[in-house]
């Protein structure tokens, strides 16, 4: 009877995951739709196309959670460390590297462009550690939406919020590529776009070995992306300050990356005693991560 129940519960979790990919591509295909009705300048068009891209991308990530029925603690902690290592390969490879090379760009030497993108960092950590001393001294009830759920960590919060933070330069490099008529911007959305599928189910996964429900958690990881195509066309049509902005932005995200990972991320993983698992997921997700971000560049 009980094999029974579960077999039924399992076709119901991938009727919904599919009914919900089916969703996702009739969205993005009336989206489609919808962009080209808005008869925009070309080089808004490619912009904003590039980011609804990214956003795609981040939202198909995110769909895997809708089938995981239970979250083992170990599992858990296992995806935390993977988190972690997606998080610090994204931290070096999509942001402060891509910053560096930004700074040269608008003419900063070598010296000048590694102190600019310090300068950023350094902001970056301190804006989120203000932002981790305001959400952990939040009240519970505050952190979690119904009172008949679990109660989310902040460090889970604080983590999300970093995500979303390191999608807004992104969104900017598509807008500054894009609207400055680079031949690569639509090499770079793709890239990117295929970069945010890790991270949108690293967030979904999260969430719910949190204790989030899953739906709820797939709705957040999906619209985590949502930031890419604003950023996108906001930078393609102010392109020429963007491309001024770009590195700090970039240098921001990363400091911002950086913080949460070593002060939350890492500890959290390890708290329950998985310091092993945590530290193979680590390594695996910095693997994953580092070779779409160097292949895909």
């Amino acid at each position: 009877m009980r094999s029974d129940v579960l077999s039924i519960g399992s076709v119901r979790l991938f009727r919904l995951a599919l009914g919900t990919l089916l969703l996702l591509v009739g969205t993005a295909l009336l989206v489609a739709q919808g962009i080209a009705w808005l008869d925009l300048e070309p080089r808004m068009m490619r912009a904003l196309e590039g980011g609804a891209l990214c956003a795609l991308g981040t939202a198909l990530g995110a769909v895997p959670v809708l089938v995981i029925r239970n979250m083992p603690v170990t599992l858990a902690d296992t995806l935390l460390g993977f988190g972690a290592g997606v998080m610090l390969a994204a931290t070096a490879f999509s942001l402060i590297i891509p910053g560096l090379d930004a700074a040269q760009a608008v003419g900063f030497g070598k010296w000048g462009a590694g102190g600019l993108i310090s300068a950023g960092l350094m902001f970056g950590a301190f804006c989120l550690y203000l932002v981790d001393r305001k959400v952990t001294g939040a009240s519970p009830d505050a952190l979690v939406a119904c009172g008949t759920q679990p109660v989310i960590p902040a460090r889970i919060w604080v983590f999300v919020i970093a995500i979303i933070a390191h999608n807004i330069p992104e969104g900017m490099a598509i807008g500054v590529s894009a609207g400055g008529g680079m031949p690569d911007a639509d090499s770079l959305a793709m890239g990117i776009a295929l970069q945010d599928v890790p991270e949108g189910l690293v967030i979904a996964l999260v969430l719910a070995g949190a204790g989030m429900a899953r739906f709820k958690a797939f709705l957040i990881g999906a619209a985590s992306g949502l930031v890419e195509p604003a950023a996108a066309i906001l930078c393609a049509w102010l392109v020429k300050v963007a491309e001024l902005l770009l590195p700090l932005g970039l240098a921001f995200a990363a400091g911002a990356m950086l913080l949460v990972v070593t002060q939350e991320i890492i500890p959290e993983s390890r708290a329950n005693g998985h310091h092993r698992l945590a530290s193979l997921g680590l390594c695996v997700g910095f693997c994953l991560m580092m070779v779409m971000d160097t292949a895909l560049s």
